[in-house]
């Protein structure tokens, strides 16, 4: 049987099959199986066959894969919405993210621009090889807020999941309304395309408020993400609470957790819960040490995401480069106060990309569809391959390459759902200047609201004298006293 070669963007209107042809695969499989010189034959929406030298239908596309064909990456926590302001924040600590958004600027996001940050965002991730995106969707104020970001994710041909979340108005209100349940009801079809998360966070106020929210989560049968063990802002408290009433259960997923007490660790990993870890901010603004390092000892699974491109990258390259580094870096520091020499690495490459990719995927209890490669899972696959830069020669060692070597811009064809999204670098069926067209609209009207002054300010915001060191969450006066006196 004949494939046609590939030339230029493949038409993909038609559902055809497509091989992958001579690739370095990475399957992700229990045994993080490597073959060298091997084709992966897509068909519909599955993969129908790894091997070599397969044999294929009439018609098929054939991709030259001589690169590495690897599953395709996860974020398990994007504030999406937040993309429309890409690169805004670079200089912020979290405390001056907690003042813009939550204090100050937050509410001037219309309908429209969380559809913009969305839009943008989703479009990022597919371009980026990252097939499947969590958007801790915070920023919706109304359902109609969250109509549009939904409409910004169906849009796009990725695999998304809405957490919903409202950092305007206590969980334990947006949850319970009649316009969020309606919400749920019209949009939330639970498909493996669009899934359905309750975000919200716990302040640890021994009234323990967020116990709403939670049943409301129980009811709807949506598991629960939750910024945990952030400096500040959530800390020991908040998970003995939802420990003691039963509400920390297997697929709730704890953001950060980078601050917490061996107490908490092992309360995370006794009920079946996963950490998503976001180096990059944890490094930056200060949540706490990334904590990677520490979750290793409790067993605690991992995934990664990169948290917000008001700050830093929107891309898992570098997601598992930060990761990395920072974990090595730990170790060796821990070393040296005990006089002692790290002599081999106990993260290693091929854990990193486990956890961008196959970790991902358990996080959201999607590991029998995405995640890995393997005959019968949906065709989520990612091609790194760029013939035209040296940093691609020669690949000695292909989980080090994704994880120190590859950048997005080496991600040559993304395929979701059995459906080429991007392919020889470039976006298929995805009209960029349109996309470019909102955001524009978005950040003019974001400047004109905040005037010229506020908004260069911004950039730097000096921190008012309020209760915003102990309690960034302003619809509550619960104020802890964890890392200042309340």
């Amino acid at each position: 049987m004949s494939a046609t070669p590939d030339h230029g963007v493949p038409h993909d209107h038609d559902g055809r099959p497509k091989v992958f042809r001579n690739g370095t695969v990475l399957t992700m499989d229990d045994s993080k199986t490597i073959l060298k010189d091997a084709d992966v034959l897509v068909v519909g929406d599955r993969i129908e066959a790894i091997g070599h030298g397969l044999a294929v239908p009439d018609g098929t596309i054939e991709i030259d894969a001589t690169g590495i064909v690897m599953p395709g990456m996860i974020d398990t926590h994007r504030h999406m919405w937040q993309t429309a302001m890409r690169g805004y924040g670079a200089d912020w600590t979290l405390t001056q993210y907690f003042v813009w958004y939550y204090l100050e600027h937050g509410k001037a996001f219309r309908p429209q621009d969380i559809h913009a940050g969305n839009l943008l965002a989703a479009v990022e991730s597919l371009d980026a090889g990252v097939t499947t995106t969590v958007d801790w969707s915070h920023g919706l104020q109304t359902v109609e807020h969250a109509d549009a970001a939904v409409d910004a994710l169906e849009t796009v041909p990725g695999r998304f999941v809405l957490a919903y979340g409202n950092i305007q108005q206590g969980p334990w209100e947006w949850s319970h309304s009649p316009e969020f349940r309606d919400f749920v009801n019209r949009r939330m079809h639970r498909s493996d395309m669009l899934g359905f998360q309750m975000a919200f966070d716990v302040t640890g106020d021994p009234a323990f408020p967020e116990k709403a929210a939670y049943e409301a989560a129980r009811e709807l049968g949506a598991t629960v993400t939750t910024h945990a063990g952030v400096w500040g802002a959530t800390n020991d408290d908040g998970i003995r609470l939802a420990y003691e009433h039963g509400f920390m259960q297997p697929g709730n997923i704890y953001v950060h957790a980078a601050t917490l007490s061996p107490d908490s660790y092992h309360r995370i990993a006794a009920t079946g819960g996963s950490v998503s870890v976001a180096t990059e901010s944890e490094s930056s603004c200060g949540q706490g040490y990334p904590s990677s390092y520490t979750l290793r000892s409790y067993d605690i699974p991992v995934s990664l995401s990169v948290d917000t491109s008001v700050w830093w990258s929107g891309d898992m390259f570098s997601a598992m480069r930060s990761t990395l580094n920072a974990d090595r870096a730990r170790e060796h520091h821990e070393a040296h106060a005990l006089g002692e020499t790290i002599t081999h690495c106990h993260l290693r490459a091929d854990q990193v990309v486990d956890w961008a990719t196959r970790g991902g995927a358990k996080a959201l209890g999607m590991d029998s569809l995405v995640g890995s490669l393997g005959v019968g899972k949906k065709a989520d696959v990612v091609l790194v391959k760029n013939d035209a830069s040296p940093v691609m020669f020669p690949m000695l060692n292909p989980f080090g390459h994704v994880a120190f070597q590859a950048q997005r811009g080496d991600v040559h064809t993304v395929v979701v759902n059995g459906r080429i999204v991007k392919h020889d670098h470039r976006l298929v069926g995805i009209d960029l200047p349109a996309v470019r067209h909102q955001l524009e609209q978005t950040i003019e009207h974001l400047q004109s609201t905040l005037g010229d002054e506020a908004w260069a300010k911004g950039m730097n915001p000096d921190v008012p004298e309020t209760k915003i060191l102990d309690n960034p969450y302003q619809y509550t006066d619960y104020a802890s006293s964890a890392t200042h006196q309340a």
